[in-house]
C-alpha cells in the first residue's frame, strides 16, 4: 500500500496506507528528473573511447510481475539471479507495494512465485526467492571500480513490461559517481540516489533491476532509472543509471545473511492499515484514510486523528512512522497512541498482519 508521507522529499511511504489507483500495468521503472543536480559537477566525457563491442549477453535474467491487489494494480520489472536456487537481485520499487510477485526465469522460461527476502528502501536494492526454482544461471558480476568513462556498455531488461526475451539496448558510460533524483511514477514519489553510474543506454520502463553489462557480458550495475527525452550531445538522446554492481551486492549479501538494519528490512512486512500526511507544522502523522478489516480499523483508529507514538517510539513525521514500521513484523504486537482534533488522546494494542513490502 502506498502512502501520502514522502522520504528525503517525496519519497511516498508504502506498506502503511492505501491509495486508490486505478488498475493499469506500470513498467516498474522511476524516472530521472531531468537537469543537472546542483551538487554534482557536470559529467566529464571521455577524451578516447574504447573500441570493444559491447556484450550481446543475456545473464540470468528474470522477468518480474507483480500485483498490488490493495490498490488494484500490476507492474513489471527486471531482475538478475544470484544463485542456482532462485535467489534473485532486483530494485526495491520493482516489488514495492506488491501482494504477489512472479519472476519467470528467460533461460528456462519458467515461471514461479517469489517471496520477498528482504529489501532496503534508500538503496533501492531487494532480494526475493523464486519458490521451487533449481538449477538456474546466475548472472556473472564484475567490480563496478573498473568502469571507465566511454566504455562501451550494454541494458538487458523486460522493457515495457513486455515480458518474452528480454530487451538489449547499448550505449556507452558518460559519468560517474551520478546523484538523480529518481521519480516513482506509479505514485509520485521521488528519492535522491547517489554514485550511480551514467550511460547513453536508453533505458526504458520495465528494465529497472536488470544488468548493465560490460564488453565481457558481467554485471557492474544494476538499472535504476531512466530519463526519456533527456538530451545528451545529440536530440532524442537518453540518459540511463545503474547501481554500481558493487554496492548493490553488498546490500545483498546484508539481506541474504538476514541482519536487518535501519534501512535494511528483513523478511515479510507488518501492516498497519492507514494512509498519512503530514499534520502542516505539527509533530505526527496526520490519519488522512483507514483501510478497512486492518489492525488500524481494529483498534478503532479515526480519520482526523494524528499518530504520535508506536511501540513507545515518538512519532514526528509520516515518514518517522514508516521507519518505526519498518523494525516490526507481522505477528508483533505494538502500542498506538494518537490525538484528536478536539484534544482526547487515544491508544490501542495493534496486533500487525501480513503487508506488501515497502
Amino acid at each position: 500500500m502506498r502512502g501520502i508521507p514522502e522520504r528525503r522529499g517525496t519519497r511516498a511511504a508504502t506498506l502503511l496506507v492505501l491509495a486508490a489507483l486505478p488498475a493499469l500495468l506500470t513498467p516498474a521503472c522511476r524516472v530521472a528528473d531531468q537537469g543537472e543536480p546542483e551538487d554534482v559537477p557536470p559529467p566529464v566525457m571521455a577524451s578516447s573511447t574504447r573500441h570493444a563491442k559491447p556484450s550481446g549477453r543475456r545473464p540470468g535474467v528474470v522477468n518480474i510481475d507483480t500485483e498490488q491487489a490493495l490498490n488494484s494494480t500490476r507492474a513489471a520489472g527486471t531482475g538478475i539471479v544470484l544463485d542456482p536456487s532462485g535467489l534473485v537481485l532486483t530494485n526495491n520499487h520493482v516489488i514495492q507495494g506488491a501482494t504477489s510477485i512472479r519472476g519467470t526465469d528467460t533461460d528456462n522460461r519458467r515461471s514461479y512465485t517469489a517471496q520477498v527476502v528482504g529489501y532496503d528502501k534508500s538503496g533501492d536494492i531487494a532480494v526475493i526467492r523464486l519458490t521451487g526454482a533449481s538449477r538456474l544461471k546466475p548472472a556473472v558480476f564484475g567490480p563496478a571500480s573498473g568502469v571507465r568513462l566511454g566504455d562501451p556498455v550494454t541494458a538487458v531488461g523486460n522493457a515495457g513490461g513486455k515480458g518474452g526475451t528480454p530487451t538489449v539496448v547499448t550505449g556507452r558510460v558518460t559519468a560517474l559517481d551520478q546523484a538523480v533524483t529518481a521519480r516513482d511514477e506509479s505514485d509520485g514519489g521521488s528519492e535522491r540516489l547517489t554514485g550511480l553510474i551514467e550511460t547513453s543506454a536508453p533505458i526504458k520502463p520495465g528494465d529497472s533491476g536488470g544488468p548493465l553489462l560490460n564488453t565481457a557480458g558481467k554485471v557492474i550495475g544494476i538499472n535504476t532509472a531512466a530519463s526519456a527525452g533527456f538530451e545528451l550531445k545529440k536530440k532524442g538522446a537518453q540518459r540511463g543509471y545503474a547501481i554500481p554492481s558493487d554496492r548493490a551486492l553488498e546490500i545483498a549479501r546484508q539481506i541474504q545473511r538476514g541482519e536487518a538494519s535501519r534501512t535494511v528490512h528483513i523478511g515479510p512486512t507488518a501492516l498497519l492499515g492507514v494512509k498519512v500526511r503530514a499534520n502542516g507544522t505539527a509533530a505526527g502523522a496526520l490519519v488522512a484514510e483507514v483501510v478497512p478489516g486492518t489492525p488500524a480499523d481494529a483498534a478503532g483508529l479515526p480519520v482526523g486523528a494524528t499518530i504520535v507514538s508506536l511501540g513507545g517510539h515518538a512519532v514526528d513525521s509520516p515518514i518517522g512512522l514508516t521507519d518505526l514500521m519498518l523494525a516490526h513484523h507481522p505477528g508483533d504486537t505494538v502500542r498506538i497512541e494518537w490525538t484528536t482534533p478536539r484534544g482526547p488522546r487515544g491508544a490501542a494494542d495493534l496486533h500487525l498482519t501480513d503487508g506488501p513490502p515497502q
